[in-house]
């Protein structure tokens, strides 16, 4: 097998082989593999329901069989049989749902050191196997890995590549380096995007006359679009002028308390604010649901409701914000000391350049402004799905403490705090990011026709979705003996079988040979007692 060298700086001096890393593949796809004895939940929202063996053929489900009632024996006459050549999966007892979607996974970072192998190890070991990139490296690299995630050459979930609007490659030219300034050359780009492969576009903002004709071009060629109502360009482009030019999906949460304001026009920012400086930026940004319209008044509920009547969906990305309502927490969660590459601890550090690092000295006020940040936010994600609006589970790991795969499951439990029943949450997480990304013919649910996108988990992940965290669930046993429970067993993606666990330990492997590389321990690098 051809060898390649990882392309983290941490790793400059280490050399691995696609046999020992790369090409770690799963098993299958088979003519026919029944997973026996599983109980779904389906993501559709209906309750849970087993024993059921499900067959696929290839990589698409084939049959859906209840085969008994709980605590009853099965009676192998009502179970699908086993064609010669065959492979059973012995999952009696377990639990499966469809396969994750994160819809806003960037593909690691040059900054973070994070290459493709080590963040897509992870995300499968959580049973993502669906990810929209928003926004990477470029889109000739993105389009290269979503080729080989198609065609299961590499360990990954399959990728829908949203460029970031304005990114150039050799692609676009004649382009290239041009900066985008008028109408015209916003839809000469979004066309050149469009010719090129990508599945979508990610904006931050622009000029307004910009945006629009952008979102417009984007939306005659039957693409879609994200959008991070990035604060230079909010004031006048907020969350409701992008849904009715035509956006399909808002990242975060920026954009919409400003189009919810009431008595001004911006937020109410200090007169010795600088939008270059992190903690500034942030610092202020936890303040800015207190400066919108109350919940449930009249100002509240119509841009809801226009929102709703546009078919908006709201990508909230709880997670990526938690360190900024305790900070604590999320730099010491337990999964950093096994899964957290040295060069990604180090781009979480305070910093006045790195993005995101905006711990230059935070603290109590901060973050009792962020807890009622969340507060009201949360109010309008939870009603805003109650009202039948799409909410969608995205992590935007790779940042703020925040590390692939397992934020996810943070996200997931986000969620449920912000007043989601678990089913709830799971819809979130499968079938409305399907929804959203124009793909639920052949993801997000388990029916029959659909691609064998499955996640495998010994423990009910409703009673608590912890144990679908890779570092599982800490449990008291009837022997009074503290163990831990759950994990994801089995990652299916495309009709292939994963070993969750194994991946996770290829993750640790890969960890542990930059710490060795570097003499390496996980105490905050360069703070002075």
């Amino acid at each position: 097998m051809k060898a390649f060298k990882i392309t983290f700086c941490l790793f400059s001096a280490l050399l691995f082989t696609t046999s020992n890393y790369a090409q770690t593949q799963g098993d299958g796809p088979y003519d026919q593999l029944i997973i026996r004895g599983v109980t779904l939940i389906n993501g559709d929202g209906s309750p849970p329901r087993g024993p059921i063996d499900i067959v696929v053929e290839g990589n698409r489900i084939t049959q859906i069989q209840v085969v008994g009632y709980p605590g009853v024996a099965i009676k192998d006459s009502s179970r699908p049989q086993l064609k010669p050549g065959g492979r059973e999966l012995d999952a009696n007892g377990m639990y499966l749902l469809p396969g994750f979607v994160d819809m806003h996974g960037h593909i690691g970072g040059v900054a973070q050191g994070a290459d493709w192998d080590y963040v897509f190890k992870l995300w499968m070991a959580h049973g993502v196997t669906t990810v929209r990139e928003p926004s990477g490296r470029g889109i000739d690299w993105t389009l290269d890995l979503k080729k080989r995630s198609a065609a299961n050459s590499i360990t990954a979930p399959r990728i829908f590549a949203y460029t970031g609007f304005g990114q150039t490659s050799s692609s676009f030219n004649p382009l290239d380096d041009l900066p985008i300034s008028t109408p015209e050359l916003a839809r000469k780009w979004v066309r050149a995007n469009a010719a090129r492969g990508a599945d979508g576009i990610k904006f931050f903002g622009a000029e307004p006359q910009i945006m629009a004709a952008a979102l417009d071009e984007n939306k005659k060629l039957g693409l879609r679009s994200a959008m991070h109502h990035a604060q230079m360009s909010v004031a006048r482009w907020n969350v409701l002028h992008s849904a009715r030019a035509g956006l399909t999906s808002m990242e975060h949460w920026y954009g919409l308390p400003e189009a919810l304001f009431n008595d001004r026009t911006v937020q109410n920012y200090p007169l010795d604010y600088n939008y270059q400086n992190e903690q500034h930026r942030f610092g202020e940004a936890g303040k800015l649901w207190q400066q919108a319209a109350a919940p449930f008044s009249d100002h509240w509920n119509a841009v809801m409701d226009e929102l709703l009547a546009l078919d908006f969906t709201l990508d909230p990305t709880f997670n990526i914000y938690e360190a900024s309502r305790d900070l604590m927490r999320a730099r010491r969660a337990e999964w950093h000391e096994d899964y957290t590459l040295p060069s990604l601890w180090r781009f979480y550090q305070p910093s006045k350049i790195s993005h995101g690092s905006y711990w230059h000295f935070w603290g109590t006020e901060e973050e009792v402004a962020w807890k009622e940040n969340y507060r009201l936010w949360m109010t309008f994600i939870n009603e805003y799905k109650n009202r039948g609006g799409r909410v969608t589970a995205g992590s935007d790991s790779g940042f703020i403490f925040q590390l692939y795969g397992f934020a996810y499951i943070r996200e997931l439990e986000l969620l449920r705090e912000a007043g989601f029943h678990p089913l709830e949450v799971i819809r979130a997480a499968t079938l409305n990011g399907a929804e959203a990304l124009g793909a639920d013919q052949d993801l997000g649910s388990v029916q029959i026709g659909k691609l064998a996108d499955f996640v495998i988990v010994e423990e009910n992940p409703l009673e608590n979705l912890k144990v679908l965290y890779g570092t599982g669930a800490i449990k008291l046993t009837e022997d009074n003996e503290v163990v831990r429970v759950g994990g994801v067993k089995y990652t299916i993606k495309d009709g292939i079988i994963y070993d969750a666990k194994a991946l996770l330990a290829e993750v640790k492997a890969m960890v542990d040979a930059a710490k060795e590389a570097e003499g390496f321990t996980l105490k905050q690098p360069g703070i002075k007692d």
